[in-house]
Protein backbone atom coordinates (compact mmCIF):
# COMPACT_ATOMS: atom_id res chain seq x y z
CA UNK A 1 0.00 0.00 0.00
CA UNK A 2 1.10 3.84 -0.82
CA UNK A 3 2.10 5.13 2.42
CA UNK A 4 1.71 8.39 1.18
CA UNK A 5 -2.07 8.17 -0.07
CA UNK A 6 -2.51 6.73 3.29
CA UNK A 7 -1.23 9.37 4.81
CA UNK A 8 -3.16 12.39 2.53
CA UNK A 9 -6.33 10.33 3.00
CA UNK A 10 -6.01 10.31 7.08
CA UNK A 11 -5.34 14.02 6.55
CA UNK A 12 -8.41 14.58 4.70
CA UNK A 13 -10.53 12.71 7.48
CA UNK A 14 -9.09 14.75 10.03
CA UNK A 15 -10.25 17.63 8.10
CA UNK A 16 -13.57 16.63 7.22
CA UNK A 17 -14.09 15.39 10.96
CA UNK A 18 -12.97 18.76 12.56
CA UNK A 19 -15.00 20.95 9.81
CA UNK A 20 -17.99 18.61 11.28
CA UNK A 21 -17.58 19.21 14.72
CA UNK A 22 -17.04 22.95 14.09
CA UNK A 23 -20.25 22.82 12.14
CA UNK A 24 -22.09 21.04 14.81
CA UNK A 25 -20.86 23.40 17.28
CA UNK A 26 -22.63 26.36 15.21
CA UNK A 27 -25.72 24.62 14.82
CA UNK A 28 -25.82 24.36 18.44
CA UNK A 29 -24.78 27.75 19.40
CA UNK A 30 -27.63 28.92 16.78
CA UNK A 31 -30.41 26.24 18.29
CA UNK A 32 -29.92 27.78 21.33
CA UNK A 33 -30.09 31.29 20.83
CA UNK A 34 -33.49 30.69 18.43
CA UNK A 35 -35.06 28.76 21.68
CA UNK A 36 -33.31 31.70 24.36
CA UNK A 37 -35.21 34.10 21.63
CA UNK A 38 -38.53 31.73 21.46
CA UNK A 39 -38.44 31.84 25.22
CA UNK A 40 -38.67 35.18 25.52
CA UNK A 41 -41.60 35.79 23.14
CA UNK A 42 -44.80 36.47 24.72
CA UNK A 43 -46.71 33.79 23.71
CA UNK A 44 -49.42 30.79 24.52
CA UNK A 45 -47.77 29.24 27.05
CA UNK A 46 -47.09 32.37 28.88
CA UNK A 47 -50.82 33.34 29.14
CA UNK A 48 -53.98 31.88 31.43
CA UNK A 49 -57.38 32.36 31.37
CA UNK A 50 -59.59 32.47 33.52
CA UNK A 51 -63.34 31.67 33.28
CA UNK A 52 -66.22 32.06 34.91
CA UNK A 53 -68.29 29.00 35.33
CA UNK A 54 -71.33 30.50 36.56
CA UNK A 55 -71.33 32.64 33.37
CA UNK A 56 -72.33 30.57 30.01
CA UNK A 57 -70.98 33.31 27.66
CA UNK A 58 -67.83 33.15 29.57
CA UNK A 59 -67.35 29.45 29.36
CA UNK A 60 -67.85 29.78 25.45
CA UNK A 61 -65.30 32.47 25.16
CA UNK A 62 -63.12 30.66 27.13
CA UNK A 63 -63.68 27.33 24.83
CA UNK A 64 -62.86 29.13 21.50
CA UNK A 65 -59.75 31.15 22.49
CA UNK A 66 -58.12 28.15 23.98
CA UNK A 67 -58.95 26.33 20.86
CA UNK A 68 -57.76 28.84 18.65
CA UNK A 69 -54.43 30.11 20.47
CA UNK A 70 -53.45 26.80 21.49
CA UNK A 71 -53.84 27.77 25.35
CA UNK A 72 -52.20 25.12 27.45
CA UNK A 73 -54.13 23.17 29.72
CA UNK A 74 -52.35 23.98 32.88
CA UNK A 75 -52.86 27.42 32.44
CA UNK A 76 -56.51 27.34 31.97
CA UNK A 77 -58.30 28.55 35.47
CA UNK A 78 -62.11 28.19 36.49
CA UNK A 79 -63.20 30.52 38.92
CA UNK A 80 -67.29 31.19 40.55
CA UNK A 81 -68.63 34.24 40.59
CA UNK A 82 -72.38 35.31 40.08
CA UNK A 83 -71.80 37.34 36.59
CA UNK A 84 -73.40 40.48 35.07
CA UNK A 85 -72.29 42.83 37.61
CA UNK A 86 -70.52 46.01 36.07
CA UNK A 87 -68.47 46.65 39.34
CA UNK A 88 -66.86 43.43 42.25
CA UNK A 89 -66.55 44.41 45.44
CA UNK A 90 -62.57 44.79 46.66
CA UNK A 91 -63.33 41.76 49.49
CA UNK A 92 -64.77 39.52 47.00
CA UNK A 93 -62.00 40.01 44.29
CA UNK A 94 -58.98 39.90 47.15
CA UNK A 95 -60.18 36.06 47.98
CA UNK A 96 -60.55 35.45 44.48
CA UNK A 97 -57.21 36.98 43.48
CA UNK A 98 -55.81 34.66 46.29
CA UNK A 99 -56.95 31.41 45.26
CA UNK A 100 -56.22 32.50 41.40
CA UNK A 101 -52.56 33.09 42.65
CA UNK A 102 -51.91 29.77 44.10
CA UNK A 103 -52.96 28.31 40.74
CA UNK A 104 -51.55 30.33 37.92
CA UNK A 105 -48.27 28.61 37.15
CA UNK A 106 -44.97 30.44 38.08
CA UNK A 107 -44.43 30.68 33.96
CA UNK A 108 -47.18 32.69 33.20
CA UNK A 109 -46.69 35.97 32.72
CA UNK A 110 -50.41 37.49 31.95
CA UNK A 111 -53.97 37.12 32.36
CA UNK A 112 -56.77 36.70 29.76
CA UNK A 113 -60.18 37.34 31.43
CA UNK A 114 -63.20 35.38 29.17
CA UNK A 115 -66.24 38.30 30.31
CA UNK A 116 -67.15 41.97 29.02
CA UNK A 117 -68.62 42.15 33.19
CA UNK A 118 -67.04 43.10 35.85
CA UNK A 119 -64.67 45.59 34.32
CA UNK A 120 -64.18 47.28 37.77
CA UNK A 121 -63.17 46.29 41.09
CA UNK A 122 -63.57 48.80 43.72
CA UNK A 123 -62.12 52.15 42.39
CA UNK A 124 -59.75 50.13 40.25
CA UNK A 125 -59.98 49.27 36.56
CA UNK A 126 -60.12 44.45 36.85
CA UNK A 127 -57.29 44.39 34.54
CA UNK A 128 -55.15 46.55 36.55
CA UNK A 129 -56.15 44.52 39.71
CA UNK A 130 -55.40 41.28 38.34
CA UNK A 131 -52.00 42.76 37.41
CA UNK A 132 -51.27 44.16 40.41
CA UNK A 133 -53.77 43.48 43.37
CA UNK A 134 -56.39 45.64 44.71
CA UNK A 135 -54.58 48.46 46.10
CA UNK A 136 -56.30 52.12 46.27
CA UNK A 137 -53.09 54.09 45.86
CA UNK A 138 -54.05 52.96 42.06
CA UNK A 139 -57.17 54.79 42.67
CA UNK A 140 -58.15 58.61 42.77
CA UNK A 141 -61.12 60.57 44.41
CA UNK A 142 -61.07 63.79 41.73
CA UNK A 143 -57.79 64.55 40.00
CA UNK A 144 -54.91 63.53 41.93
CA UNK A 145 -51.81 61.30 40.30
CA UNK A 146 -51.80 57.65 41.01
CA UNK A 147 -49.77 54.74 41.44
CA UNK A 148 -47.27 54.27 38.66
CA UNK A 149 -46.62 51.04 36.22
CA UNK A 150 -43.20 49.43 36.65
CA UNK A 151 -44.23 47.85 32.69
CA UNK A 152 -44.58 51.62 31.75
CA UNK A 153 -41.99 51.60 28.54
CA UNK A 154 -39.80 48.88 29.83
CA UNK A 155 -38.29 46.04 27.70
CA UNK A 156 -39.26 43.28 29.38
CA UNK A 157 -41.09 40.34 27.97
CA UNK A 158 -41.39 38.96 31.21
CA UNK A 159 -43.41 41.10 33.04
CA UNK A 160 -44.40 38.75 36.18
CA UNK A 161 -40.69 37.29 36.42
CA UNK A 162 -38.83 41.01 35.99
CA UNK A 163 -41.51 42.89 38.33
CA UNK A 164 -44.64 40.57 39.82
CA UNK A 165 -46.92 42.21 37.46
CA UNK A 166 -49.30 40.23 35.54
CA UNK A 167 -51.00 42.49 32.92
CA UNK A 168 -54.32 41.73 32.02
CA UNK A 169 -56.92 41.79 28.45
CA UNK A 170 -60.58 40.98 28.57
CA UNK A 171 -61.75 39.47 26.22
CA UNK A 172 -64.97 41.78 25.77
CA UNK A 173 -67.70 41.93 23.55
CA UNK A 174 -71.69 42.48 23.20
CA UNK A 175 -72.53 38.41 22.65
CA UNK A 176 -70.22 35.30 21.50
CA UNK A 177 -69.74 35.64 17.90
CA UNK A 178 -68.51 39.60 18.44
CA UNK A 179 -65.54 37.84 20.43
CA UNK A 180 -65.24 35.30 18.11
CA UNK A 181 -64.64 37.50 15.16
CA UNK A 182 -62.69 39.63 17.61
CA UNK A 183 -60.38 36.18 18.55
CA UNK A 184 -59.85 35.30 14.65
CA UNK A 185 -58.66 38.90 14.09
CA UNK A 186 -56.15 38.77 16.50
CA UNK A 187 -54.55 35.24 14.99
CA UNK A 188 -54.92 36.82 11.65
CA UNK A 189 -52.86 39.48 12.64
CA UNK A 190 -49.72 37.66 13.30
CA UNK A 191 -46.88 38.30 11.13
CA UNK A 192 -49.03 40.07 8.40
CA UNK A 193 -46.87 43.16 9.00
CA UNK A 194 -49.88 45.48 7.52
CA UNK A 195 -49.32 48.67 5.15
CA UNK A 196 -51.90 50.54 7.10
CA UNK A 197 -52.00 54.14 8.52
CA UNK A 198 -51.58 55.55 12.12
CA UNK A 199 -54.53 57.87 12.09
CA UNK A 200 -53.79 60.66 14.96
CA UNK A 201 -56.51 63.01 15.50
CA UNK A 202 -56.41 66.67 16.90
CA UNK A 203 -60.02 67.10 18.14
CA UNK A 204 -61.81 70.08 18.83
CA UNK A 205 -62.35 68.72 22.40
CA UNK A 206 -59.56 70.76 24.02
CA UNK A 207 -59.78 68.96 27.49
CA UNK A 208 -59.89 65.38 25.78
CA UNK A 209 -57.24 66.34 22.90
CA UNK A 210 -54.11 66.59 25.57
CA UNK A 211 -52.49 63.77 23.48
CA UNK A 212 -52.56 65.94 20.08
CA UNK A 213 -48.78 66.88 21.61
CA UNK A 214 -46.97 63.49 20.91
CA UNK A 215 -48.76 63.70 17.15
CA UNK A 216 -45.65 65.24 15.74
CA UNK A 217 -43.18 63.54 17.04
CA UNK A 218 -44.79 60.70 15.86
CA UNK A 219 -44.82 61.42 12.53
CA UNK A 220 -41.10 62.52 12.36
CA UNK A 221 -40.16 59.56 14.40
CA UNK A 222 -42.08 56.93 12.53
CA UNK A 223 -42.88 58.25 9.05
CA UNK A 224 -39.67 56.37 8.08
CA UNK A 225 -41.41 53.21 8.40
CA UNK A 226 -45.04 53.18 8.76
CA UNK A 227 -47.30 55.92 7.38
CA UNK A 228 -48.85 58.37 9.59
CA UNK A 229 -51.49 60.91 9.54
CA UNK A 230 -51.77 63.89 11.79
CA UNK A 231 -55.80 65.78 11.25
CA UNK A 232 -57.36 68.05 12.28
CA UNK A 233 -61.18 66.99 13.11
CA UNK A 234 -63.17 64.92 14.84
CA UNK A 235 -64.37 62.26 12.36
CA UNK A 236 -62.31 59.90 10.20
CA UNK A 237 -65.09 58.42 6.96
CA UNK A 238 -64.29 55.39 5.04
CA UNK A 239 -60.34 54.82 5.46
CA UNK A 240 -59.89 51.05 4.23
CA UNK A 241 -56.47 50.93 6.15
CA UNK A 242 -56.75 52.06 9.85
CA UNK A 243 -53.81 50.77 11.99
CA UNK A 244 -54.05 53.14 14.51
CA UNK A 245 -56.53 55.57 15.33
CA UNK A 246 -56.21 57.67 18.41
CA UNK A 247 -58.60 60.94 19.39
CA UNK A 248 -60.59 62.39 22.16
CA UNK A 249 -63.84 62.79 22.31
CA UNK A 250 -67.03 61.56 24.55
CA UNK A 251 -68.60 59.96 21.72
CA UNK A 252 -66.35 59.17 18.11
CA UNK A 253 -68.50 59.66 15.10
CA UNK A 254 -68.71 57.14 12.36
CA UNK A 255 -66.25 55.02 13.47
CA UNK A 256 -68.11 51.81 11.34
CA UNK A 257 -67.51 53.94 7.99
CA UNK A 258 -63.92 52.78 8.34
CA UNK A 259 -61.87 49.41 7.57
CA UNK A 260 -59.69 48.02 10.70
CA UNK A 261 -57.10 46.14 9.57
CA UNK A 262 -56.41 43.11 11.89
CA UNK A 263 -54.81 43.99 15.17
CA UNK A 264 -55.73 47.77 14.67
CA UNK A 265 -55.70 49.78 18.22
CA UNK A 266 -57.97 52.43 18.63
CA UNK A 267 -59.23 54.23 21.59
CA UNK A 268 -60.72 57.91 22.46
CA UNK A 269 -60.03 59.59 25.24
CA UNK A 270 -62.70 60.19 27.64
CA UNK A 271 -63.49 59.72 31.00
CA UNK A 272 -65.88 56.89 31.21
CA UNK A 273 -64.85 54.81 27.62
CA UNK A 274 -63.86 52.46 29.89
CA UNK A 275 -67.59 51.50 31.72
CA UNK A 276 -68.37 48.87 29.09
CA UNK A 277 -71.40 49.18 29.40
CA UNK A 278 -73.99 51.23 30.91
CA UNK A 279 -72.41 54.61 30.23
CA UNK A 280 -73.74 57.53 28.98
CA UNK A 281 -70.37 58.01 27.42
CA UNK A 282 -68.73 55.47 24.06
CA UNK A 283 -67.78 52.61 25.37
CA UNK A 284 -64.66 51.44 24.03
CA UNK A 285 -66.63 48.26 23.14
CA UNK A 286 -67.53 49.95 20.10
CA UNK A 287 -64.55 49.93 18.99
CA UNK A 288 -64.21 46.39 19.09
CA UNK A 289 -67.69 45.76 17.32
CA UNK A 290 -66.25 48.29 14.34
CA UNK A 291 -63.23 46.39 13.94
CA UNK A 292 -60.42 46.90 16.08
CA UNK A 293 -58.66 44.27 17.64
CA UNK A 294 -57.41 46.52 21.10
CA UNK A 295 -58.91 49.22 22.89
CA UNK A 296 -58.58 51.01 26.45
CA UNK A 297 -60.77 53.32 28.67
CA UNK A 298 -61.09 54.52 31.81
CA UNK A 299 -63.40 53.01 34.36
CA UNK A 300 -63.82 55.73 36.68
CA UNK A 301 -63.31 59.70 36.39
CA UNK A 302 -59.43 60.31 35.56
CA UNK A 303 -59.71 63.78 34.58
CA UNK A 304 -57.84 64.46 31.46
CA UNK A 305 -53.77 62.87 32.96
CA UNK A 306 -52.14 61.99 29.45
CA UNK A 307 -50.08 59.55 32.09
CA UNK A 308 -53.77 57.52 32.71
CA UNK A 309 -54.38 56.81 28.84
CA UNK A 310 -52.52 55.35 26.37
CA UNK A 311 -49.37 57.02 24.87
CA UNK A 312 -49.53 56.95 21.43
CA UNK A 313 -46.07 57.24 20.60
CA UNK A 314 -45.16 54.78 22.71
CA UNK A 315 -47.39 52.06 22.04
CA UNK A 316 -46.81 52.57 18.13
CA UNK A 317 -43.40 52.42 18.40
CA UNK A 318 -43.26 49.02 20.57
CA UNK A 319 -45.95 46.95 18.12
CA UNK A 320 -44.09 48.27 15.72
CA UNK A 321 -40.95 46.47 16.86
CA UNK A 322 -42.78 43.34 16.76
CA UNK A 323 -44.33 43.51 20.80
CA UNK A 324 -48.01 41.73 21.19
CA UNK A 325 -50.62 43.86 21.69
CA UNK A 326 -50.92 43.36 25.34
CA UNK A 327 -47.04 44.23 25.69
CA UNK A 328 -47.03 46.95 23.68
CA UNK A 329 -50.76 48.45 24.95
CA UNK A 330 -49.52 47.86 28.81
CA UNK A 331 -46.36 49.35 27.88
CA UNK A 332 -47.68 52.97 26.96
CA UNK A 333 -49.98 53.72 30.44
CA UNK A 334 -48.07 55.01 33.21
CA UNK A 335 -50.97 55.26 35.63
CA UNK A 336 -53.17 52.31 34.84
CA UNK A 337 -54.94 52.11 37.65
CA UNK A 338 -58.49 53.59 36.67
CA UNK A 339 -57.94 52.07 32.70
CA UNK A 340 -59.12 48.89 31.72
CA UNK A 341 -57.71 47.14 28.57
CA UNK A 342 -60.14 44.98 25.96
CA UNK A 343 -58.97 42.65 22.88
CA UNK A 344 -57.09 39.69 21.84
CA UNK A 345 -53.67 40.21 23.66
CA UNK A 346 -51.61 38.06 21.57
CA UNK A 347 -52.20 39.66 18.36
CA UNK A 348 -48.64 40.60 17.02
CA UNK A 349 -48.99 41.94 13.63
CA UNK A 350 -45.63 43.07 13.30
CA UNK A 351 -43.53 40.31 14.84
CA UNK A 352 -41.01 39.06 12.80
Amino acid sequence: MNTGNRSSTYTCLSLLLFAALNLLSVCSAETDILEDAAAAVLGPQHLAIIINDADPLSRSIGEYYIAKRGIPVGNVIHVNFKPGKNVMPAKVFKSLKADIDQRTPASVQAYVLSWTAPYRVGCMSITTAFAAGYDEDFCAKGCKPTKASPLFNSSSSQPFSDFGWRPAMMLAGENLAAVEKLIDRGIAADESHPPGTAYLMSTSDKARNTRARFYQGIQMMQSDRFRVEVLAGNSLKHRSDVMFYFTGLVSVPDIDTNRYLPGAIADHLTSAGGQLTGSKQMSSLRWLAAGATGSYGTVVEPCAFVQKFPRPNVVIDRYLNGETLLEAYWKSVEWPGQGVFIGEPLAAPFRK
